[in-house]
C-alpha cells in the first residue's frame, strides 16, 4: 500500500509540475515562481518526463495558434481521437524535431548552463536516474513504478488531454476551436481538466471561472503566492 501511495504522489507532483512550470508558467507566462521553486520543478520534470522545456513550450504555442487547424500539432479533429489519445506522445515527438518550430516559438525559456549542458542534450539521463532511485527506493517493485511514472503523463496529459478535451465536454465559451471542460472539479490531471476556460482566456493562470469549478492547480499557485514564492502576470 505504501509504494501504491508514494506512486500516487510522485506522478501527481510531475502533472502538477507540468500545468504549474511547463504550461501556466512558461507558455503562457500567467505566473512567475520563485528561482529555486522553478527550477525544481525543472529538475523533477527531468526526472520523471525527459521533456525539454523549450520543445513543450513551442508545441504548446503552435497548438494555441492553430487550435483545431491544419498545423495543430496534436488536435482529435485532425488526427481522430484514437490516436491522439493512445500515441499523444509519439504526435508530440513528431512536432519536436521541427526545430524550427521549436526555435521560433519558444522564446523566453531557459537557455542557462545546465538547461545546455544537461536538461536539453541528456533528456533521457534524467529518466534513466529515475529508474535508478525508483530501484532503490521499491525494490523490484520499483521497475512497475518507474514504468507507470513514464506513462502518466504522456497518456494523461497527452492523451486526455489533447485528445478527449476537444472531443468530449461542456463549454463555458464559445471558442472557434472545440475545446472542452472534461468535468468541473479538475483535481485529477492539475486543472488542465477545464480546458475551454483555459483556451478562451489563455493567459489567465486561473483555468477555473464558474463558482462551481475547482482548479487544484490554482490551489497550488495561491499558496505559493500566499506565501511569497509566485507572481501574478499584472
Amino acid at each position: 500500500m505504501s509504494t501504491i501511495i508514494a506512486t500516487l504522489v510522485m506522478v501527481q507532483i510531475t502533472i502538477a509540475c507540468v500545468t504549474l512550470y511547463l504550461h501556466r508558467s512558461q507558455a503562457h507566462r500567467g505566473v512567475t515562481f520563485h528561482p529555486v521553486v522553478a527550477h525544481a520543478m525543472r529538475f523533477w520534470l527531468w526526472l520523471t518526463t525527459g521533456m525539454v522545456t523549450s520543445e513543450w513550450v513551442a508545441i504548446h504555442r503552435r497548438h494555441h495558434q492553430k487550435s483545431d487547424q491544419p498545423g495543430d500539432p496534436h488536435s482529435p479533429q485532425i488526427y481522430g481521437i484514437w490516436t491522439v489519445l493512445f500515441k499523444g506522445a509519439f504526435l508530440y515527438k513528431q512536432a519536436a524535431r521541427d526545430r524550427e518550430l521549436v526555435a521560433q516559438l519558444s522564446t523566453g525559456t531557459p537557455d542557462d548552463w545546465i538547461e545546455r549542458h544537461l536538461y536539453r542534450p541528456h533528456s533521457a539521463l534524467g529518466i534513466l536516474l529515475m529508474l535508478i532511485i525508483d530501484l532503490l527506493l521499491f525494490g523490484l517493485w520499483g521497475w512497475l513504478v518507474w514504468g507507470i511514472q513514464m506513462i502518466w503523463v504522456p497518456f494523461w496529459a497527452a492523451g486526455v488531454i489533447n485528445g478527449v478535451s476537444h472531443w468530449w465536454g461542456y463549454r463555458n465559451t464559445d471558442t472557434k476551436d472545440t475545446s472542452r471542460n472534461l468535468w468541473p472539479w479538475a483535481v485529477w490531471i492539475g486543472g488542465e481538466e477545464l480546458h475551454n476556460n483555459h483556451h478562451a482566456d489563455g493567459a489567465n493562470a486561473r483555468f477555473s471561472q464558474r463558482w462551481w469549478e475547482f482548479d487544484i492547480g490554482w490551489f497550488y499557485i495561491t499558496v505559493l503566492k500566499t506565501v511569497g514564492l509566485a507572481k501574478l502576470r499584472t
